[in-house]
């Protein structure tokens, strides 16, 4: 027969101190019969060389606490997720790898206060990260994982290591990524001026606008990262979701064309749906669904109208025969008089006026209806450049001027 005991230590300790676990007496109490139903018997093999001994020891068990998820992240993805997908190649990613600590501490808990904007895969937050030798301030994407495909992570993998080997000086930068308990985070280099969007078409009540050098500025680094994308990347990158709000802008005012990559990750319905897409979006594509360098060209061009006119490519705050930029501009691009009226009044005049004429030249062969009466971004590059040359703009080839919407007296970023 197997006793069962518990051992209760006096509550009192030695009259004479020291160690109260070694000089403290025991009692020994057998337990009643009625309380076995209350226990639960665990059976530990004892490590000792003594074969066929076996310890019993009962004790009363409680559940562990839950544990309190941040809520950024959901229960499922951080206890059913792999912490990073099997067999997978990292060895063509040439970028940072970090862990979802990193960014949620970078983030501030991905705080709503660091919520810069949400785009089409996700919500895009401030990051600041620091160590002993640099400080950078980034922007995180948090992407949905329902804009991925089947397998996931294999396809995020693939996607980061195709855009991390993007290298040109008017592109969005990709820092770091991480993949980690089902998240999807993607690191860039943030842009303290925020988009070409928000320059053109939000007011802060203190910013400047943007100078004619500084359009045209805008325009061709712009147009050589297309350029780059169509004729450079092999095999050629065409972005789909070329639009102002994905041109970022830093303290220099040089572009920074984002979302590069990410074509399949939008479906072709959502972006038909879209208002704002609607007035980037050619001809063929509205007709077939079909996306091309020449329907990019086009989307470029709806660009080079809105830094013309200061408009919106789509607005229904305008009268129905305005509401496309495209519909209302195209007729006017080649009558001197009417392009006078068409431009932003912000620039005030300040404009040389066949600079004027030669852009708007360049904007009417981009958003031409045909796909194949567009030019080849190469071709555009061209002619912006010589637009340059010709107007005496050294300027905007060599650097330009600096104008800053998202900073404070105190130096910090703000949004």
């Amino acid at each position: 027969m197997v006793g069962f005991f518990v051992f209760k230590r006096k509550s009192t300790r030695h009259q004479h101190g020291g160690d109260p676990e070694k000089n403290e007496p025991l009692t020994l109490r057998p337990i009643a019969s009625g309380k076995f139903n209350q226990l639960r018997t665990i059976s530990i093999i004892s490590p000792t060389a003594k074969e066929g001994l076996q310890k019993t020891v009962s004790m009363n068990l409680k559940p562990p606490s839950k544990i309190d998820l941040h809520k950024s992240f959901d229960e499922n993805d951080l206890t059913n997720k792999p912490v990073l997908a099997k067999n997978v190649d990292l060895s063509s990613i040439r970028a940072t790898a970090y862990t979802v600590a990193d960014l949620q501490m970078a983030t501030e808990s991905f705080s709503a206060d660091n919520l810069i904007g949400e785009g089409s895969f996700g919500r895009v937050y401030r990051a600041e990260i620091s160590d002993e030798s640099d400080h950078k301030v980034l922007a995180v994407k948090k992407i949905n994982v329902s804009a991925f495909p089947s397998k996931p992570s294999d396809f995020f993998i693939d996607l980061v290591a195709k855009i991390s080997k993007l290298n040109h000086p008017n592109l969005s930068e990709l820092d770091g990524y991480c993949l980690e308990h089902g998240q999807y985070l993607l690191a860039y280099e943030f842009y303290r001026n925020g988009s070409l969007h928000d320059f053109l078409h939000l007011s802060d009540g203190y910013s400047k606008p943007l100078s004619w050098n500084s359009r045209v500025k805008i325009a061709l680094g712009s147009a050589r990262a297309l350029e780059y994308m169509h004729e450079t990347c092999s095999p050629s990158i065409i972005h789909k979701n070329f639009k102002s709000s994905n041109i970022l802008l830093d303290n220099e005012l040089n572009p920074h064309v984002s979302d590069c990559g990410f074509a399949e990750l939008i479906p072709n319905q959502e972006l038909q749906e879209s208002d704002e897409n609607s007035g980037y979006r050619a001809p063929e594509v509205t007709m077939s669904g079909q996306y091309s360098q020449k329907s990019d060209v086009y989307s470029f061009g709806v660009v080079m109208l809105e830094l013309l006119t200061g408009r919106k490519a789509f607005d229904r705050s305008q009268p129905w025969p305005q509401q496309s930029l495209v519909r209302w501009a195209s007729p006017q691009l080649h009558d001197i008089d009417a392009l006078d009226q068409m431009v932003d009044p912000a620039l005030e005049g300040l404009y040389p006026a066949k600079s004027l004429s030669r852009f708007a030249d360049a904007i009417a062969l981009c958003v031409q209806p045909e796909p194949e009466f567009r030019p080849p971004m190469s071709e555009v590059v061209q002619s912006l450049v010589r637009l340059v040359q010709r107007s005496s703009m050294g300027s905007v080839l060599s650097g330009g001027e600096s104008i800053s919407r998202r900073y404070d007296n105190s130096g910090d970023y703000t949004f």
